[in-house]
């Protein structure tokens, strides 16, 4: 009796009904709202880049506007795991503290650039994906921050420093190279994300504002 061997499937785009990571299809999201935004970013686009059927993203999530809130979350939330764990409780001197929060987050946003230049283009205008992402994420995550700020002002061991100039200062100054690569090596050939350049970048910078605030005894 002859056997029938089962013909190969042709490569191409998996169906639908198989299995795609659901950190792919956020990684990959959130790297496209971040770099066309909310308007430019295609589902048809996003489903040719992950080689699925045209209609697994709207199967999974529904609809563009969902996909945006899950994408954020998985990106977002990270960071604000990250800033609710920036303090080390071995160290007693708040400055240092501080400069160690502003080491950690400038080398944590060179892993995650994503989240910076989503805010590049969703900070430009008022809408509810901002105040989404301000009031979930941004301002807890800012609460350890500005608690310190006050205190180190309130001691006379720092200038007193409104939270939005830190902020930007930080989170859209110093993290720039990052997101802007193609910018930063116009300076300097050399990648800003060699981890070693990136150590030495958040060292320079958290040692700059540091001592840019410190009062003078």
């Amino acid at each position: 009796m002859s056997t029938q061997t089962k013909p190969e499937r042709p490569r191409g785009r998996r169906k639908a009904s198989e299995s795609v990571p659901i950190d792919q299809i956020l990684e990959r999201a959130l790297t496209a709202f971040a770099t066309v935004g909310y308007d430019g970013m295609s589902l048809r686009t996003l489903n040719r880049e992950l080689g699925v059927s045209h209609n697994l993203i709207h199967q999974r999530f529904g609809s563009k506007d969902e996909l945006w809130r899950a994408a954020v979350d998985f990106g977002f939330g990270r960071m604000l795991h990250h800033m609710q764990g920036l303090f080390d409780p071995t160290l007693s001197e708040p400055l240092e503290q501080l400069r160690l929060a502003i080491r950690r987050f400038v080398m944590f946003s060179a892993d995650n650039p994503e989240l910076v230049a989503l805010m590049n283009i969703e900070g430009r205008q008022d809408t509810d994906r901002l105040a989404y992402i301000y009031d979930n994420y941004i301002d807890p995550g800012l609460e350890g921050i500005a608690r310190l700020l006050d205190h180190l002002a309130e001691a006379g061991v720092i200038r007193p420093v409104p939270l939005r100039t830190f902020h930007f200062l930080i989170a859209h100054g110093a993290t720039a190279p990052y997101s802007l690569v193609s910018l930063a090596t116009k300076f300097d050939p050399a990648s800003p994300c060699d981890p070693a350049a990136v150590e030495a970048h958040a060292r320079l910078v958290s040692t700059i504002v540091v001592d840019g605030l410190r009062v003078p005894r």
